[in-house]
């Protein structure tokens, strides 16, 4: 009784305190309520209320009953108390682990000690229905009863009543599903080796529909082989076991649900991890796992990417993985192997010989020995048989198969002895089996690298996409890749250095981690080794580093925040560049690229490593002009412009920088540098005039390179240097005129204060500094640097005259430098930079040429406006490299709304299809970038798809259809989905071809319609519903009503399927047969029959009355002929015509005042009476007497019809008859 007390109180309060809970949750202003004394107190007890239960039930206590057996209702009441603790949503928290410990242990005893093993198993699965957080609970439950109380039964009781769940009920709502996969999720997680004889009843729902219980039963399997079936201790049943669950998993990778695909990739990672793989199963995983990259799923092919880095990192074949490294050893071991067989087949034929008869019956011996008695008589050892006998005959075939005495003593003494012989074969046997190992683990590993190099072509493509997560793991496969020397590695770790310039922060921090992980974790004992290390490393990234590289690794702070390491790197590449420790000159040109990286400053900057300068306060740090630097430079490059040297362009290039960023009067130094040059040139032409033509042609473009240069440097001096200096001295002015103020001038001072603070001042004074600075660019440097002008302009008008190429492009380019200067001398040259873009045949040219303009539009946006058709247009240039170049420019241009984006966007748009893969990944990133604009490409999106079906266009469908299925997907707000169906749907009024039709239904497919979007498609019926006749406007609007039928709620479904039929009656039996949905309601309302098999035809009324057919004989004038030419278009007079013509009594269409050849209304014969013709088949006898001269006419037009329409049906026929008005007749005669 007292226990009986005991449980039902613990209930009693347990029912309390979770209502108590209830009420004191935190709202939703997020305050908790106070609790309750009892609440707090019941805590505290509950746990040991739980354990005198557990004490109690230890004891002996089957004396307190009769017979010594428990009664069933002591054991229930017990159990109902644990089994409503269960209940608590708060059990499966870390909080309540003593009290769910407590229950587990008092149920264990329950079913060891008290028989409720049956009762358990029901319980359980009926909890688990009902209870979702209990999955772990009863996990770790059914793991303590089968482990520590030893009742291993009741893991197969419970598995059983899963596995016998079918799959329609698992496949319902509410059906517990979840909890029983995560149940058994965790379950095979701790006990998979007690689930291995029970593992056959859960393998049914491997083929059920819920995939939920797919994947827990995946992950069961996976953990068997994890932690049982792995190793090679396994006897001949694990084995099979084992090959069996591989093969199921392998299956399940190409499971319909891409959930269960993505977890599978999992398991097979863990398994990888876990080394449980077999060496056998290697190549075959491996394969399907980059199969699975180009999964649909952005799960899975993140899984397929860990897995596959699993299988690099835990390889069992080599450090290195390079396919042709192994391609050498192959080959020789393989060589020898086949030595090897060779060798010991020669052998094989005398070691057989004592080993025949052994092999051979004895039928065939006598058979061999009559035939030999046949052929030879008289030979000696047949002279016995001269009388046959029994023992005659048995000594002969002793004599032949065993030989002589004298010979057997013979060939015992020629022959070794017997273990040695033996022996050798053994040796050999081995030999020859451990090179076929050899053999076959190189295939192996040749058969792994070439899987791994595959992989890494399609993970390479996978850098750019817009997934984050999948970059990242692309990222990290290629980091994991380039560790094992896997060959093609690299290209991934270059192509990801980009990356860094993302507006994704995750991406560059995981490019940043990636670079310093493989470049900038150096080895070594003292900070001289890894300072060593690292430069090395870093050399080998700069050695074939282009300008964009450089500018990439400048983004990552490469040699950290220690000082030491930073002073010990730079010791390394001063001692490199100057030469003081033997290196190569690929290594000192890398050192000097490294030392900007050191700090992360521009590389003008290093020059304070090179002079120790004293410069005065404030003022710009600038060397004198006679500085030894200078002076080496400027001989340098001027005696380099008669040089055919490579390298003198970027040296140019870099020195004319450094002068007008470190000397002072660079425009002086400069100017004497050109004079120079050109004095270089004028004494080398003459000196050497058996030189070609080509020598000097070189030698001049490289002196325009040197002249469009200072020009540049010169506006960019002007307008940076001096700019500034000139707002340093003002600054330092107002400064000194501020201090020599007295205090007597502070009204004055307080309205000049006043007015700095409005900005009139600063504002005045820039804009009169801004104004010097164009009108010196204006005028004197112009005027100064005028003097190649003339040359440039006629270099590049003439390309026919001066055709080679290094002359043609550095004049070019040197133009478009000059244009920089001033407003001026740019509308003076832009006519002629865009006549080289349109017409030289150099593409690097037309390259430069787009780059040029770009920079122009940017400083001169208003000259350029006018041209903006000019530079689109280069993006259907026939050269990749001129493609590439001027989406990239328009790209800039265009998201730094320097380019208003208006349709000539569709030329962008159409590179998204282009064979290029790197130009299609820029286009796909100019949209990228655009759609984070609000509404950009919405507003676009009209006239995109206006130009791009335009038919003179000619675009093929298909690529039509990839284009706009990347461009919808940037709408995704319901709003404008909206608008677009109704802008859209007008379109089709204004399209001219079927095509036209086809490309703006396809359009309205690729919307992700929602219940406001599908209703304004209802309301713009009128707009397509003539042309559904074409199959390319009506599949489209019928896959969206497939869309909008999935999940739709049962009203809305109920109005998809009336659009569908009515689209489907208008496409099979065209508009004119279709009545609207208007005309239905109406005769419902008038109680008539809304089908077209009426009682009688009314007659014709006098005017334009609207009969019940809801047209006019004008309505027909216009949309008429439109019918009609898309049931004969080959006809050359329409046949809806020819019934006008019947129906008026006329000989000819008539003709409007207007003197087009438009239809007009024709005006309709009177008749004093008209047979009424009746549809019934009770009036066939009246309708035969009243049968006239009208009806015998309708079938001769139909006769006609047959013949001009030869392949329409009558039921067009009559279609077209009931566009009229006034013709009656009898349908079932025609």
């Amino acid at each position: 009784m007292s226990v009986y007390l005991l449980c039902k109180l613990t209930e009693t309060l347990e029912s309390d305190s979770y209502r108590q809970s209830i009420i004191t949750a935190p709202g939703k202003g997020g305050k908790k309520g106070k609790a309750g004394e009892g609440l707090l107190q019941w805590d505290s007890e509950r746990e040991k209320v739980l354990q005198a239960l557990v004490q109690l039930l230890q004891l002996d206590i089957r004396s307190l009953w009769s017979l010594s057996l428990v009664e069933e209702e002591f054991i229930s009441c017990v159990t109902c108390c644990c089994y409503k603790l269960l209940e608590n949503p708060t059990i499966s928290h870390v909080k309540s682990k003593p009290t769910r410990d407590c229950i587990i242990h008092l149920l264990g005893v329950l079913i060891k000690k008290y028989n409720h093993l049956l009762g358990a198993s029901v319980k359980v699965i009926q909890l688990l229905q009902h209870f979702e957080q209990l999955s772990s609970v009863f996990a770790q439950a059914v793991s303590v009863w089968s482990t520590e109380y030893g009742v291993r039964a009741i893991i197969g009781e419970v598995i059983r009543e899963i596995g016998q769940k079918s799959s329609e009920e698992l496949a319902r709502e509410g059906s517990g599903v979840k909890a029983f996969a995560t149940f058994l999720s965790e379950l095979g997680t701790l006990v998979p080796e007690l689930m291995i004889p029970n593992i056959s009843v859960l393998i049914t729902h491997l083929e059920g529909e819920s995939h939920t219980m797919r994947v827990a039963v995946c992950e069961v399997l996976g953990e068997m082989l994890v932690r049982v079936l792995c190793g090679d201790g396994l006897d001949e049943s694990g084995k099979a076991d084992r090959d069996r669950f591989f093969d199921t998993l392998q299956e399940h990778l190409h499971d319909t649900h891409s959930h269960v695909r993505a977890r599978v990739l999992q398991v097979y990672t863990r398994i990888v991890n876990s080394k449980a793989l077999p060496l056998c199963r290697y190549s075959e995983v491996m394969e399907l796992a980059v199969g699975r990259l180009m999964d649909k799923s952005i799960n899975a092919v993140k899984s397929a990417i860990q897995l596959l880095a699993a299988f690099i990192a835990h390889n069992p074949y080599s450090c290195k993985l390079s396919s042709a490294d192994l391609k050498k050893p192959l080959e020789k071991e393989t060589a020898k192997l086949r030595e090897m067989k060779e060798k010991l087949q020669g052998k094989a034929p005398g070691q057989d010989e004592p080993c025949l008869l052994s092999k051979n019956e004895a039928s065939n011996a006598v058979r061999l020995c009559i035939k030999a008695h046949s052929c030879f008589p008289e030979s000696g050892m047949f002279a016995s048989l001269s009388t046959l006998t029994p023992e005659t005959l048995m000594n002969t075939l002793a004599l032949i198969f065993k030989g002589s005495d004298e010979d057997n003593s013979e060939l015992s003494q020629n022959l070794p002895p017997t273990p040695q012989k033996e022996g050798e074969k053994e040796g050999e046997d081995g030999e020859l089996k451990k090179q076929e190992m050899l053999v076959q683990y190189l295939k192996d590993t040749e058969t792994f690298a070439l899987q791994v190099e595959r992989a890494i072509s399609v993970i390479n493509t996978m850098l750019y996409w817009k997934t984050t997560s999948v970059v990242q793991e692309a990222v990290q496969f290629c980091v994991t890749v380039c560790e094992f020397s896997v060959a093609n590695s690299v290209s991934g770790v270059r192509k990801m250095l980009p990356l860094v310039w993302s507006t994704d922060a995750a991406i560059k921090d995981a490019v940043v981690q990636a670079y310093r992980r493989l470049y900038l974790n150096p080895q070594g004992d003292t900070v001289r080794t890894k300072a060593q290390t690292l430069v090395d490393s870093l050399s080998e990234l700069m050695v074939d580093a282009s300008l964009g590289t450089i500018q990439c690794l400048e983004e990552i702070e490469f040699f950290g925040s220690s000082s030491n390491l930073q002073s010990t790197v730079v010791q390394v590449l001063w001692e490199r560049f100057t030469g003081k420790r033997e290196t190569s000159g690929l290594n000192r040109r890398a050192a000097v690229l490294l030392f900007p990286l050191r700090n992360n400053r521009p590389f003008s900057l290093f020059i304070f490593l090179i002079s120790y300068h004293q410069q005065s306060k404030g003022a710009p740090f600038r060397l004198p002009q006679d500085h030894q630097l200078f002076t080496c430079l400027t001989q340098a490059v001027a005696e380099g412009v008669v040089m055919e040297d490579p390298y003198w362009q970027g040296f140019m290039e870099q020195a004319v920088r450094l002068i007008y960023f470190m000397a002072e009067s660079p425009d002086q130094l400069c100017s004497r540098l050109l004079q120079r040059s050109c004095a270089v040139l004028s004494q080398h032409t003459p000196n050497h005039a058996c030189f070609s033509t080509t020598v000097n042609c070189v030698c001049l473009a490289q002196l325009l390179a040197l002249c469009g240069c200072v020009a540049f440097w010169q506006v960019s001096h002007l307008e940076r240097s001096v700019s500034a200096e000139l707002r340093r001295r003002r600054g330092e002015t107002e400064e000194r005129e501020e201090k020599e103020k007295g205090p007597s001038n502070k009204q004055a001072a307080n309205e000049s204060a006043m007015e700095e603070e409005l900005g009139l001042i600063g504002a005045s004074a820039e804009d009169t500094e801004a104004e010097l600075i164009r009108k010196i660019c204006e005028t004197e440097l112009l005027n100064l640097l005028c003097a190649f002008l003339p040359l440039l302009v006629r270099v590049c008008s003439s390309p026919g005259r001066y055709s080679h190429p290094q002359l043609t492009t550095a004049a070019c380019l040197a133009l478009s430098q000059y244009m920089m200067i001033s407003p001026s001398a740019c509308e003076e040259n832009i006519r002629l930079m865009f006549t080289v873009l349109e017409r030289s045949t150099l593409p690097v040219v037309r390259a430069n040429a787009i780059i040029a303009l770009g920079d122009l539009t940017v400083r001169f946006p208003n000259i350029l406006e006018p041209w903006t058709q000019n530079l689109y247009a280069r993006l259907s240039d026939e050269v990749p490299s001129v493609r590439q170049t001027a989406v990239t420019v328009l790209t800039q241009l265009v998201l730094k709304d320097v380019l208003k984006v208006k349709g000539q966007v569709s030329e962008v748009a159409v590179l998204l299809i282009d064979p290029e893969p790197h130009i299609t990944s820029l286009a796909l990133n100019f949209f990228n970038e655009l759609a984070s604009k609000d509404n950009a490409i919405y507003n676009l999106l009209p006239d995109i798809i206006s130009r791009l079906s335009d038919p003179e266009r000619g675009i093929p469908s298909d690529n039509f259809n990839t284009i706009m299925k990347q461009l919808f997907s940037y709408i995704t707000k319901e709003r404008q989905t909206e608008s677009l169906v109704e802008k859209l749907c007008q379109r089709f009024r204004t399209a001219k071809t079927e095509r036209q039709w086809c490309d703006v239904a396809m359009s309205l497919s690729l919307l992700s319609m929602c219940e406001r979007g599908f209703k304004r498609l209802q309301e713009c019926w009128e707009c397509y519903s003539d042309k559904l006749t074409e199959p390319g406007v009506y599949q489209p609007l019928l896959s969206i009503t497939a869309k909008l039928r999935r999940g739709a709620k049962p009203q809305f479904k109920a109005q998809i399927d009336e659009f569908e039929k009515r689209l489907t009656a208008v496409h099979t039996r065209g508009l004119e047969n279709v009545e609207s949905p208007e005309m239905d309601e109406e005769n419902q309302k008038q109680g008539g029959p809304s089908e077209r098999t009426v009682a009688q035809t009314p007659l014709g009324t006098k005017g334009r009355t609207r009969t019940k057919r809801g047209r006019y004989s004008e309505d027909l004038a216009v949309q008429g002929p439109a019918v009609c030419n898309r049931a004969c278009r080959k006809d050359g007079y329409c046949f809806v015509t020819r019934i006008f013509f019947f129906v008026t009594g006329q000989s000819k269409p008539s003709v409007s005042n207007r003197g087009d050849d438009s239809f007009v209304t024709p005006q309709r014969t009177r008749k004093s009476k008209k047979p009424v013709v009746t549809f019934s088949s009770d009036e066939e006898e009246d309708e035969e007497g009243e049968c006239n001269d009208f009806d015998n006419s309708v079938f001769h037009l139909h006769r006609h019809y047959r013949l001009c329409c030869p392949f329409q049906s009558n039921s067009h026929f009559v279609q077209l008859i009931y566009c009229c008005d006034d013709i009656h007749f009898s349908i079932h005669k025609i």
